[in-house]
């Protein structure tokens, strides 16, 4: 079954939290048709119309990214797992992003921190795939990478969680590489999961340097969600068109590296059926460890086996 949600305000949060209410529970395999708000909790369907204006319906005192959801998925339990299946994402006509302004170690190393915050307004094509932005008489053009930045079930922690930091259930993960046609493995830590997906980015660089990519609203997002009980994880983990991806977060890049590794190697002792050692050797010459993003408190690692690299 197909379920279209509606882009209101009753049906976006900005946190998590294992006691919210969910506003929709639906069957595993069931698919979510939905557009999402800019970071600025506006959505404006096409150049020259005005923005509408968003909020949170749990009212948090700072609302950061705005999620859809949580969704309920029953027969979902603590130890399965939960796919999400990334179907189609089309960006909106517009994003934003900006450098330099805030207080942080990267701005801090590039002396940035006490300067103004200096925004930038892209204009985006989702037809070609391509967005612009001017900066000074010069226009600057990218190719778009469309993908979710907030993709979680809720935590087994008590009280309400903040989204920036990811987790071991997903979140705030950015990673670029979650684009149409992955995968998205996370593990379910409470009853029905309540699953949340929000914060669309229409292109990043890994990294994240600046604190943000192009932020922007997503016209439309098709997701499927199946609850999977074949599969065991305590991370999240991904299939993506180019590759399986392994996560690891912590505030520490070194831990974070390491976790990201060991879930590699682990992965790659179940697929090829061979010993820790020889896993470790082959992923030292086939598998890539990128920084997913270093900007949200807790750092993000993946790692990635591209397809058809080991036969």
């Amino acid at each position: 079954m197909i379920h279209k949600i509606d882009l209101i305000s009753q049906n976006l949060h900005s946190s998590f939290s294992k006691d919210y209410l969910p506003i929709l529970t639906i069957d595993s395999g069931d698919s979510l048709q939905f557009k999402t708000p800019d970071i600025k909790w506006g959505y404006s369907p096409s150049k020259g119309e005005d923005s509408i204006a968003l909020e949170s319906r749990e009212n948090e005192k700072i609302q950061i990214h705005p999620m859809i959801g949580p969704i309920a998925i029953q027969g979902a339990k603590p130890g399965m797992v939960l796919e999400v299946k990334l179907n189609d994402i089309v960006p909106g006509w517009y994003g934003h992003n900006w450098a330099g302004g805030i207080k942080n170690w990267q701005n801090d190393c590039l002396g940035l921190s006490n300067t103004e915050r200096v925004p930038f307004d892209w204009e985006l094509n989702s037809n070609t795939m391509t967005g612009s932005t001017k900066i000074g008489d010069r226009l600057f053009h990218v190719g778009l990478q469309p993908f979710m930045g907030v993709i979680g079930v809720a935590p087994v922690e008590p009280g309400i969680q903040s989204t920036p930091p990811p987790r071991y259930c997903g979140g705030n993960i950015d990673c670029k590489e979650l684009v149409k046609g992955s995968s998205l493995f996370l593990p379910i830590v409470v009853d029905e999961a309540l699953f949340s997906i929000g914060y669309g980015h229409a292109l990043q660089g890994d990294g994240e340097v600046s604190g943000t990519a192009i932020e922007c609203p997503m016209d439309h997002v098709d997701v499927t969600l199946i609850v999977r009980q074949d599969m065991n994880i305590s991370l999240p983990r991904a299939k993506t068109p180019s590759g399986w991806i392994t996560f690891g977060f912590d505030e520490d890049l070194n831990k974070a590296a390491a976790l990201a590794l060991n879930e590699m190697v682990q992965l790659m002792e179940e697929f090829f059926e061979i010993e820790k050692t020889a896993a470790v050797a082959l992923a030292s010459v086939a598998v890539d460890l990128r920084i997913t993003q270093v900007v949200n408190g807790v750092k993000g690692v993946h790692a990635v086996l591209p397809h058809g690299s080991i036969r």
